[in-house]
């Protein structure tokens, strides 16, 4: 630390951006595990159990671009928690990220698990869906996730982008909840997130893309299913959070 001059505010000041830097460059660190795990469980669950694909390399490489960067990038924004200077010096030797952290990351990974196989599912019906103009139609159930594949992997490929734009709000801060300190406190995430969505709304409409892509516009009902779908990881976290609150005031009451 370099004095500018003898007042004692600039060294609190000095200490407080210290803090932020660490806790931002955390917050960084926890988006992207916790938002690569999910898509390596999700890939290396359908190798495993032999079933069909939740999404190609080209869908893979597009939820690296549009979740990866902006959402990421923003959280660099964050400001500094309200409660920064009252939280007790941390050790040198503290561990990054400690088990309870990472016990956290593989709890919201793992939300993105899908499980299942057709034919083992007692009064399971398809209706019949649009590929761009034909309809398609299933005599058998399980013909969904061959000659319905594209809308399965158009499903699967905007649950998780949908998942990680709404993980990039529990990646905000460590350990407060989103009423204490909300998420318009980094204006930056939230509109790198609609432009994350708006890009991923741009490949599923326009025909061009959507034949590079392997995918079809989703209706109304499809997209409400979706954010059912990927809002609860904002919940699971909170109560994670609350947990990890709980954990460590304890601990600070046994000391």
């Amino acid at each position: 630390m370099v004095l500018a001059d003898d007042n004692f505010s600039t060294i609190v000041s000095a200490v407080a951006e210290g803090l932020e830097i660490y806790n931002n460059m955390k917050a960084f660190i926890r988006y992207m595990i916790s938002s690569n795990v999910g898509e390596v469980i999700s890939i290396f669950l359908t190798a495993v159990l032999g079933i069909p694909k939740c999404l190609i390399p080209v869908q893979l490489l597009w939820v690296n671009f549009v979740t990866d960067g902006p959402p990421a990038t923003a959280l660099g924004f964050n400001p500094a928690d309200v409660d920064v200077m009252q939280k007790p010096p941390r050790k040198s030797n503290d561990a990054l990220i400690n088990s309870w952290v990472f016990f956290r990351y593989m709890v919201i990974g793992s939300y993105l698990r899908n499980w299942g196989e057709g034919s083992a599912w007692p009064n399971f019906t398809v209706s019949p869906l649009k590929a761009g103009n034909p309809l398609i139609t299933f005599s058998d159930p399980c013909e969904y996730f061959i000659v319905g594949k594209v809308k399965a992997l158009t499903l699967s490929l905007s649950v998780l982008v949908a998942i990680e734009m709404f993980n990039s709000l529990n990646a905000l801060f460590e350990d407060n909840n989103l009423i204490k300190i909300p998420a318009w406190r980094n204006p930056w995430l939230l509109v790198s997130m609609s432009a994350s969505f708006g890009l991923h709304r741009l490949i599923l409409y326009v025909p061009s893309l959507e034949d590079i892509f392997g995918i079809v516009p989703l209706s109304l009902n499809e997209w409400l299913l979706v954010i059912f779908l990927s809002a609860p990881v904002i919940l699971i976290d909170e109560v994670l959070k609350f947990v990890g609150r709980r954990r460590r005031r304890t601990k600070l009451k046994a000391a």
